[in-house]
C-alpha cells in the first residue's frame, strides 16, 4: 500500500557552506510508491426468469489443477449490492484445523466494524484520518452477522463475544469469538453457514462507497490465522489476534474463494481471480461468479462508469496473463501508461522473485471522490490513486508497480502485517525504487530519504505501536527499505539478487519472519548478520559518522616546512562497513579512506607539504543508513563557537527544507 498520497517532491538543490562551498544534494521526482462452483443462496422453488447474457466483459476462465499452497480455509459466498451502499451476504466457511490440539473456539475479523463510531479503535488511533483522507462525519458503516449455524442446523449467534485482545476497548468489534458446540480436534474439519450485512462506510481507509463507486475490501468475516509450532517461531500453537488498527494491515491463511456478485445491471464488476462463467442479467441484476485459489483474501470493486480494457501478457515466468484495466473515464485515455506500468512490473518482479503463479491482474482506477480507496494490493487485484489528474506525472506508474509488488511481499510471501509489516512494505519499497529507475529512470534521493527518519524504530515492533502514521511510514516503508539497500551494498548488486530470489523462492505460501529472512541472508553470504538486524531491524539503529576534529602543527624537516595533521573520527550510532572519509589539503590534494565503521573513533595522522583544509565521512551519501548528515564535515581552523554557529546554521537549514517536504 501507498503509504501517503503520493506527490512528486520538487527538484531542488542543497547548496551547506562548506569552504564556500558545499554539501550538494539534488532531489527528483520521488513518492514520498473448478469451472463452476456452487453458490449459496439458491433461488429454489421459482419459476425460471428471462435471462439475458450481456456481451461478456471479460473471458471466462476454468480453474487448474495445480495447488501452491496448504488451502487452510475455503469460502464459498453469495453477496449482493443493495441500494448502492449495503451488502447483503451469505457465506460457507470450510477451515481444515492445521495444528495438533483441539479447539474450542473460532475467531473472525469483522473489518467493518473498525468505522462504526469514533469510539473504535482504529478511529481513536487514526483520529479519523489516515493517507490525507478524512473520514465523512455522515459517512459511518458496520458489519453485522445475521446468522450463523453448524452443518447440522445449530446456531452460533448466542455464542459470539467481541474481544479486544490489544487494547482492551470494549467499544471496538472488529474481532469476535465463537465458541463452538463441539471442539475440532487437530487435522479435522468444520463448515460454519453465516448470513450478514454490511453497511459500507463513505470512502475511507481503503473500503466503502463514492456516489457510484463501491470498493468492497475487508468486507466479509474474515477467519482469523491458527498458527501451528513453529510457524513464525511459535513455540507453541494457538490463534493469531489483532482488532484493526488506524496503521494495521492484515494477515490471514492461504484458500480457496468462490464468490457470487450481485450488482445492478448496469454496473461492472473487478474482482480478486477470475470469472468462471459468464455474468447474466436477471430481473435487474447482473450475476457475476469469480474464482480465485492460494490467495489470503477476495476484494472487489463495482461501478457502471468503468471503461474496460484488456491485454493479454506473457513474458520469462509469466506464462500467461489476462491484464485488466478498470479505468475512471477521467483516466481512459491513459490505459496505455497503465498496460506499460503492469507489464513492466510483471515481467521484471519475475525475473527476480519467481514466476507470477496467476492467470489474472486487475488494476482498479478509482474516481477521484473514491481516492480513500486508491494505493491498495489484494490478490491479483491493485487498485491505482483517484482519477484527479488527466496529465499525473509518474506517481501514476509508482502507485500501480509498488501496488503490484505487493502481489510478491504480502501476496505469496505472506507475512503478518499487524506484527512485521516492513516485511512486505519495505520489500516493496525496495523493489519499486529498483524498477522506476530501471524503466523510467527516476533514482530515489537516498539522503534525503534517510534524513527524514527522525525517530527510528524497531521493524518488528507491532504496527498500532508506532507514535503515528508519519512514524509508520518513515520506519516500516523507507527505513525498511534502507535496510534492505543497506544489506545490497555489503554485498553487491548480484548477491542481492541471490538473497531475494532465495528468499521468495524458499517462503512462496507461507508466512515468513524477520527471523526467516535473516537466515536466508546469512545462508547467501556465509556469514553472520547478527549484529546488524539487531541493531537496524530488531533495534532502532542508524548510523551517524562524524568529524569530530582536525589538528594541524607545522614541523620543520630537512629544512623545509611540513604539517602534521590529525584527523579524529567519531562513531555516533550504529555500525556499518567500509564508511567512505575524504581528507582535502589546502593546495588541493585530496586522501581517501575507507573506515571500518563498526570502530568506535579512529585517528588519521597524515604529514604533508600542505595542511589539511577539511574532511569528511561520507562525501558522496553513499551510507544510505545515515541519517544525520550535518557533522559529516569539518574544517580545520574552526574555533569551537565557530563550529557551533556553522553547525546550527545547517542545522536550520536543513530543517526548513525537510520540513517543506511531503511523502
Amino acid at each position: 500500500m501507498i503509504p501517503l498520497r503520493a506527490k512528486s517532491w520538487l527538484t531542488a538543490i542543497l547548496a551547506l557552506c562548506v569552504f564556500t562551498g558545499a554539501i550538494w544534494i539534488t532531489l527528483d521526482h520521488t513518492r514520498s510508491t473448478t469451472s463452476d462452483l456452487p453458490t449459496l443462496a439458491p433461488e429454489l422453488g421459482k419459476p425460471p426468469a428471462k435471462v439475458q447474457t450481456p456481451a461478456p466483459p471479460e473471458s471466462v476462465q476454468t480453474p487448474t489443477a495445480e495447488v501452491f499452497s496448504n488451502r487452510v480455509v475455503e469460502y464459498h459466498m453469495d453477496v449482493k449490492l443493495v441500494d448502492g451502499n449495503v451488502l447483503e451476504g451469505t457465506q460457507t466457511l470450510t477451515w481444515t484445523h492445521p495444528g495438533k490440539k483441539t479447539v474450542s473456539e473460532l475467531y473472525f475479523h469483522l473489518y467493518p466494524n473498525a468505522f462504526s463510531s469514533t469510539d473504535t479503535t482504529f478511529m481513536k488511533e487514526s483520529g479519523g484520518k489516515l493517507r490525507g483522507d478524512v473520514m465523512p462525519t455522515d459517512g459511518y458503516g458496520s458489519m453485522n452477522i445475521t446468522e450463523m449455524k453448524t452443518e447440522d442446523g445449530l446456531s452460533l449467534l448466542h455464542r459470539m463475544q467481541y474481544v479486544q485482545p490489544d487494547d482492551g476497548n470494549m467499544k471496538d468489534k472488529t474481532l469476535i469469538k465463537v465458541r463452538l458446540p463441539k471442539p475440532v480436534k487437530g487435522g479435522e474439519t468444520i463448515t460454519l453457514h453465516t448470513r450478514f450485512e454490511v453497511k459500507l462506510p463513505k470512502i475511507f481507509a481503503r473500503m466503502g462507497t463514492a456516489e457510484n463507486f463501491v470498493m468492497a475490501g475487508q468486507w466479509f468475516p474474515k477467519l482469523s490465522v491458527y498458527e501451528p509450532a513453529g510457524t513464525r517461531g511459535r513455540t507453541a500453537e494457538g490463534w493469531n489476534l489483532h482488532q484493526y488498527h488506524g496503521n494495521s494491515e492484515f494477515y490471514a491463511d492461504f484458500g480457496i474463494y468462490s464468490v457470487r456478485i450481485r450488482v445492478p445491471e448496469t454496473y461492472k464488476v473487478a474482482a480478486t481471480g477470475f470469472p468462471t462463467k459468464q455474468a447474466v442479467i436477471k430481473n435487474g441484476e447482473k450475476i457475476y461468479q469469480f474464482y480465485a485459489d492460494d490467495v489470503h483474501d477476495f476484494a472487489w470493486a463495482a461501478s457502471p462508469d468503468f471503461v474496460y480494457a484488456e491485454e493479454p501478457f506473457s513474458a520469462p515466468n509469466v506464462p500467461g496473463v489476462r491484464i485488466k484495466l478498470y479505468l475512471d473515464p477521467a483516466h481512459q485515455d491513459l490505459k496505455e501508461r497503465y498496460f506499460y506500468a503492469a507489464k513492466a512490473a510483471l515481467s521484471n518482479y519475475s525475473k527476480w522473485f519467481g514466476p507470477y503463479p496467476y492467470s489474472t491482474l486487475s488494476i482498479v482506477v478509482p474516481p477521484k471522490t473514491g481516492n480513500g480507496a486508491g494505493g491498495m494490493e489484494y490478490p491479483t487485484l491493485v487498485t491505482a490513486f483517484g482519477a484527479d489528474d488527466a496529465t499525473p506525472g509518474y506517481d501514476l506508474e509508482r502507485t500501480v508497480v509498488h501496488e503490484i509488488g505487493h502481489q510478491y511481499f504480502y501476496g505469496m510471501v505472506a507475512s503478518n502485517e499487524f506484527e512485521e509489516a516492513w516485511l512486505d512494505e519495505g520489500f516493496t519499497s525496495y523493489a519499486e525504487d529498483k524498477l522506476m529507475e530501471q524503466e523510467y529512470g527516476l533514482i530515489p534521493n537516498l539522503p534525503v530519504q534517510s534524513g527524514l527518519i527522525t525517530s527510528p524504530a524497531s521493524l518488528t515492533q507491532e504496527s498500532w505501536k508506532f507514535d503515528s502514521q508519519n512514524h509508520y511510514a518513515a520506519n516500516v516503508y523507507t527505513r525498511g527499505k534502507l535496510v534492505l539497500l543497506g544489506i545490497e551494498q555489503q554485498v553487491g548488486a548480484k548477491t542481492m539478487e541471490r538473497i531475494l530470489s532465495t528468499y521468495v523462492k524458499k517462503y512462496r505460501f507461507k508466512h515468513p519472519t524477520s527471523a526467516d529472512f535473516q537466515k536466508v541472508v546469512e545462508q547467501v553470504t556465509r556469514k553472520s548478520w547478527t549484529d546488524y538486524f539487531n541493531q537496524y531491524v530488531y533495534g532502532d539503529g542508524m548510523a551517524d559518522f562524524a568529524v569530530e576534529n582536525i589538528q594541524v602543527k607545522p614541523v620543520e624537516k630537512d629544512g623545509q616546512t611540513l604539517y602534521e595533521s590529525s584527523v579524529t573520527l567519531v562513531k555516533k550510532g550504529s555500525d556499518y562497513e567500509k564508511v567512505p572519509v575524504r581528507i582535502v589539503f589546502e593546495d588541493g590534494h585530496i586522501v581517501a579512506k575507507e573506515w571500518d565503521g563498526s570502530n568506535g573513533r579512529i585517528t588519521y595522522k597524515l604529514t604533508y607539504s600542505s595542511p589539511v583544509s577539511w574532511a569528511m565521512t561520507d562525501p558522496l551519501y553513499t551510507v544510505v543508513l545515515e541519517n544525520r548528515h550535518m557533522n559529516n564535515f569539518l574544517k580545520a581552523g574552526l574555533d569551537e563557537p565557530s563550529k557551533f554557529r556553522w553547525s546550527m546554521s545547517v542545522t536550520k537549514l536543513i530543517e526548513a527544507i525537510f520540513g517543506g517536504l511531503s511523502w
